[in-house]
């Protein structure tokens, strides 16, 4: 896997909030980006960009929670934490719902947020990292003829070669020669490996 350099994204219209978090990232040796605006985020974030995003509910003009619409309609998964003053606590738990991983009450502690911001980041870390598993996955399966596929699939479910060749009409022979290059052009050694994948395509 390549190295995973995150940023973490801060959006909040108050810029002594802003200010301070800032300074917080960068004594823990974290990389961040702030935003004064949900618009102005908007207009400068890549999907591809890891990382998590520390996001303040109530802003003028666009909300933190229409922030995150944008982000769902726009299939983005980075991680959100919303801060939040203590009225604002129905939202977050509404915000969470719709796929938040955390919300912070202000005021909040630096340690509290650290730790929050860090499991975030290793959520982000695996799921990019299962994504990626899963092309590398769905780009061997691009390589299979029709004929190795299906009877590939025929071994996910357990059948046997004899079983398969019965099912497909052809030789034994014949399916042990399309399960073998097929095998081979998944890069599996077991037909437990190959299940593993397939189960890994399927989530």
């Amino acid at each position: 896997m390549t190295e995973y350099k995150p940023t973490v994204f801060l959006v909040d219209d108050d810029e002594a909030v802003r200010d301070s978090l800032g300074l917080l990232m960068k004594s823990v040796d974290l990389t961040s980006r702030s935003f004064a605006s949900a618009g102005d985020f908007l207009a400068e974030y890549d999907p591809d960009s890891p990382g998590c995003l520390i996001l303040d509910i109530r802003m003028p003009g666009m909300s933190g929670m229409e922030l995150q619409q944008k982000l769902i309609d726009m299939r983005a998964k980075l991680p959100i934490i919303f801060i939040t003053g203590h009225g604002d606590i129905p939202m977050a738990v509404e915000a969470m719902q719709r796929g938040a991983v955390d919300f912070i009450p202000k005021p909040f502690r630096d340690g509290e947020l650290l730790d929050r911001i860090n499991k975030a980041l290793e959520n982000d870390r695996k799921n990019r990292d299962s994504l990626v598993e899963r092309e590398v996955i769905e780009e061997r399966i691009e390589k299979l003829t029709p004929r190795e596929k299906q009877v590939l699939e025929l071994v996910v479910q357990g059948k046997a070669n004899k079983v398969i060749a019965g099912d497909l009409e052809v030789s034994q022979r014949t399916v042990e020669i399309h399960r073998a290059r097929g095998m081979e052009k998944m890069q599996v050694r077991s037909v437990a490996q190959l299940v593993r994948m397939v189960m890994r395509i399927q989530q």
